[in-house]
Parts: C-alpha cells; structure tokens; sequence
C-alpha cells in the first residue's frame, strides 16, 4: 500500500491505486433522526415506532444522502496533509448496499482510481473508489468521486 508522506498534497502526488484509509463514525439515531428531519423527512428515517411497525427494513435506517455525508466528512478528516483541491468534479456509481441502523460503526476507504493530468490548466483529475463498510465488514455505501486538485509549482 502506497502512502503519502508529503505536508502538501498537488494532484502528482496522487497515483492509482493509492489507498486512503479514512477512519470511523458510530451512527445513532438522534443524528439519524435530525438529520432526516431536515433533509430527508421519510417516516424510515425519523420516526423509530413507526418505522419499526411499518418500515419494509424493520426498524429507523439512515438517509442515503446521510451516509453519503458521513463519507464524505471522513475523507476530509482523514488527511493529515493539506490537500490543493480546486472542488469536485463528479459523483458516479452511487449505490447503497445495505440499510444503515442506529448503531453501526462505518468504516471508510478510498481508492485513486484513476489520474488525468491537465498541465495546460495547472491541474489534474482525480477520481476516487470509495466505499463505507459496517462493523461486520459489509459494504453500505459504493461511489467513484472525482475532484480537480492544483498541480505542484513548477
């Protein structure tokens, strides 16, 4: 596994195949709940009883869009350097692979999965596999992310 030992991250610092691991959060259901109750007001996801009686998973899960947050929060907490990133560029192959429940531990991991350099526009492409397993190692969340980062000064 390739890391990176740089202060500085330019978009040539990055290659594929360079693997982020990017930490843990433990869901609970007072911030699934708030969060859904602001973004995503589906019963599922903010009401425990109903949810539970009613719910075609059993019992309160997760907004997507909620773990998709929790991901993306993980990777910016887990970088130690200070990255050059211009913004994103691109979501692709979002998928949702298993409800998330009051509870669960998500892991996150992240993959460069390919690099485009555009040293014209003083940039490169990245574009990252991502991906949140649960405590038993199951995958919830897949996604391929994509951002422009500045190239190194020359």
């Amino acid at each position: 596994m390739q890391t990176i030992t740089a202060t500085d991250v330019y978009a040539e610092d990055l290659t594929p195949g360079l693997v982020l691991e990017l930490g843990s959060h433990t869901m609970t259901e007072a911030e699934i709940v708030d969060f859904a109750s602001q973004w995503d007001p589906q019963f599922f996801h903010t009401d425990p009883e109903r949810a539970a009686c009613e719910g075609q998973l059993g019992g309160l899960i997760a907004s997507g869009l909620h773990t998709l947050s929790v991901y993306q929060r993980l990777s910016i907490l887990a970088r130690t350097e200070f990255w050059h990133v211009i913004g994103g560029a691109g979501l692709r192959d979002v998928r949702f692979r298993r409800a998330v429940r009051p509870g669960d531990v998500l892991t996150g991991r992240s993959v460069v999965e390919e690099l485009t350099l555009e040293p014209e526009r003083q940039r490169g492409l990245a574009a990252f596999a991502g991906e949140l397993t649960n405590q038993h190692g199951k995958p919830v969340l897949q996604l391929v992310m994509s951002a422009y980062l500045v190239s190194r000064p020359a």
